[in-house]
């Protein structure tokens, strides 16, 4: 059993019914999630030892969004608490040709007010075997950056393997979107396992190459194998691993990924999904590999155990993917067409 740990900040998601609009709603839905929080609770359902380090507010929300990842087997003894809120986000679900919309709620939320001495990495890292975290975390304020730089630097310390999810979000790189490169960018050497692409790359850490618009240019040569290869070869990454998402529709898309390590690279099966929720959907793709290697199923059979957990992922509504490693390993053996287990 793998022990991991991760930082973040976890959120109250309220959505409106089904696919209501927001200005249709009279009532929201209650969810709790956020990226390393995601990849907390696949990972403990898979069967790893998962501790999620965050700053969560005193009060009865705080609680709730604590429990729901107890309930699910992750440690959160190292949770501060304290600060003024939880952090929040709304989340209009699309479908069709209509897309879905985020709003953003977590200003002064309790992680960004988190200080160096609320976490003792020394302990939260005794015996880990991993450590991961994604570029929306060290993002979201001074305080953040600062304590996720002293974690990357105690993993190391520790002899810990660090994973890194570049995770763009457009809504919070509105401003500092240079000094946020350079952090980022200088995070990298810590990191062993990164998830994303050479455009991820370009967006997050500034990474370019002569001639070449990552961010403007056909996306195909973000992914392909030579610029896959170039990206992990610069930041000294050993995996670098993508998801390849083909949008029909907001209610329809194509699911693959690829993974580019020493060993070479793999371009894994392709899954048609209708989506029932896609928030959450990298998360789980994150998890599903990361559990692959730590459990030594090699590059390949990581990344489709990924693509495969990511797959089950968009027909869950919530933030959270309640799956077994059984039933992700039963998805690779089959053709996928969803029939019933009698």
């Amino acid at each position: 059993m793998a022990k991991v740990v991760t930082l973040g900040e976890i959120m109250l998601r309220l959505s409106p019914p089904g696919y209501q609009r927001f200005v249709q709603a009279s009532d929201f839905e209650v969810n709790y999630g956020g990226a390393e929080a995601n990849v907390a609770a696949s990972l403990a359902q898979f069967g790893d030892s998962v501790t999620f380090v965050s700053k969560i507010p005193s009060n009865a929300i705080g609680d709730c969004a604590v429990s729901t990842l107890r309930k699910l087997g992750v440690d959160c003894r190292h949770i501060a608490r304290g600060g003024k809120r939880l952090g929040i986000y709304f989340l209009e679900n699309g479908a069709s040709v209509r897309p879905s919309n985020v709003v953003y709620d977590r200003m002064d939320s309790s992680i960004t007010e988190a200080d160096l001495e609320d976490f003792d990495f020394d302990s939260i890292f005794e015996g880990a075997d991993l450590f991961h975290v994604s570029g929306i975390t060290p993002v979201l304020s001074e305080n953040v950056a600062v304590i996720t730089k002293m974690a990357l630097e105690k993993a190391k310390e520790h002899g810990v393997m660090v994973s890194f999810d570049l995770n763009y979000r457009a809504k919070l790189w509105t401003e500092g979107v240079k000094e946020k490169q350079k952090m980022l960018s200088e995070m990298m050497s810590y990191v062993d396992i990164c998830f994303g692409n050479a455009r991820d790359a370009a967006k997050c850490l500034g990474y370019t190459e002569e001639d070449t618009d990552f961010i403007n240019d056909d996306y195909s040569i973000c992914v392909d194998e030579k610029h896959m290869h170039s990206v992990m070869k610069f930041y000294g990454f050993s995996y670098l691993i993508t998801t390849l998402r083909k949008s029909v529709s907001a209610s329809d898309n194509g699911w693959s990924g690829a993974i580019c390590s020493d060993h070479g690279f793999y371009h894994g099966n392709n899954y048609d999904l209708h989506i029932v929720d896609r928030v959450g959907g990298g998360d789980s793709f994150a998890a599903g590999c990361l559990h692959g290697i730590l459990n030594d199923m090699g590059p390949e059979k990581s990344l489709e155990f990924g693509l495969a957990a990511a797959a089950i992922k968009h027909t869950i509504s919530g933030d959270l993917n309640f799956i077994s490693e059984a039933e992700v390993l039963n998805l690779m053996n089959s053709d996928g067409t969803g029939r019933v287990q009698r």
